[in-house]
């Protein structure tokens, strides 16, 4: 392929608009947030909350293959793997139950730091997908096997088990936007962006601190038309922080009910109760400490388009991942095998 093609062909792509966003990971902290401040009188609609969106993965056993033990989040550091899926009204139309990952991030909690690292991988990245055993895009692995193979192609590449996840659609950004009543958020420049019916220009913002709605905030998250990922990165954070700001504030008390529901609607768990109790800690140490990883990589283009990942980047952001879980690898993966069921974990001793 001639580089002015495949120039013309990621000129395309950056038009189409993708939802690799961290605003999957906000309904999550509100249950946090939200139960930090309210204290029983969430934790009780949050439990109602929980067994609705209660969906085991599919995994053999209560625990990753990568761990010796199952983990306890009251005493472990742990992780989490956030999907984000496009369940649309089209696709259900379509009967399309196990729809392509539009989002994946891979978060990790340390305990004693009350900290979280979050890393994101492109729906595009190129990688080996144990469900079809094969090399291709990471977001093929839900279409192919749902949870349970995309947690396996997750553990299969970053050499990080994987406790838990939590399965979010894009509509849980807006409706908890929404039933916040909105969240204060500063626009860095005019902008035009489609809504969530893919209407092109349908939202209009311009500069400066202000009020936005559920739809506004998502073109905001979505936006990079005058700048970068990198700084797009940036705007999702804030969007994050606001939204948490703006779920633990006194003025949301008559609208915890609503708030769960909004949660609850447009989420799939293999967390029980106990457990989603376990992580309020996190929330009431003062603030989440919250550090974004980005896997940095190129263009790779053979029968399509792929992002092959930089392999000594990858190396480095494991080696984060697994400092902060407080992992160690007792065995040796061979990288060549595109495959990681040789490798274990063990959780090791904190020494202060």
């Amino acid at each position: 392929m001639s580089k002015e093609k495949g120039q013309s062909r990621i000129k395309k792509r950056k038009v189409k608009k993708r939802r690799k966003l961290l605003y999957i990971l906000i309904p999550f902290l509100v249950l946090i947030g939200g139960a930090t401040v309210y204290g029983a009188m969430v934790l009780n609609k949050a439990e109602e909350v929980v067994e609705k969106s209660y969906e085991d993965e599919g995994r053999e056993g209560s625990k990753s293959e990568l761990r010796e033990k199952e983990v306890d989040p009251t005493a472990d550091d742990v992780s989490i793997l956030i999907i984000g899926v496009d369940q649309s009204e089209k696709r259900r139309m379509n009967n399309e139950s196990n729809s392509l990952s539009d989002a994946l991030i891979l978060a990790t909690l340390n305990k004693e730091k009350k900290s979280v690292k979050m890393v994101s991988v492109p729906r595009d990245t190129y990688v080996y997908v144990p469900e079809l055993g094969y090399e291709t895009k990471i977001n093929h692995a839900h279409s192919a096997g749902g949870t349970k193979a995309s947690i396996e192609t997750v553990e299969q590449l970053l050499d990080i088990p994987v406790d838990y996840y939590v399965k979010l659609n894009f509509e849980a950004f807006i409706d908890v936007i929404d039933t916040l009543d909105g969240i204060e958020v500063d626009v860095p420049y005019e902008l035009y962006e489609q809504n969530s019916k893919d209407e092109a220009n349908a939202i209009h913002l311009l500069p400066g601190e202000q009020l936005l709605n559920g739809e506004e905030a998502l073109a905001l998250a979505r936006t990079r038309k005058q700048d970068n990922d990198i700084e797009r990165g940036k705007r999702q954070q804030e969007i994050i922080k606001a939204i948490v700001d703006r779920s633990i504030s006194f003025n949301t008390l008559l609208k915890v009910d609503d708030l769960m529901e909004a949660v609850g609607n447009n989420m799939k768990t293999n967390m029980n109760f106990d457990e989603i109790k376990s992580f309020v800690s996190y929330g009431s140490a003062g603030g989440l400490d919250i550090e974004t990883l980005t896997l940095k990589g190129y263009d790779l283009w053979t029968d399509a388009y792929y992002y092959q990942l930089d392999e000594q980047d990858l190396a480095e952001k494991k080696e984060i991942l697994k400092e902060h879980l407080d992992i160690t690898s007792t065995t040796t993966t061979d990288d060549s095998e595109n495959d990681s069921s040789g490798t274990n974990y063990s959780q090791q001793s904190q020494v202060q």
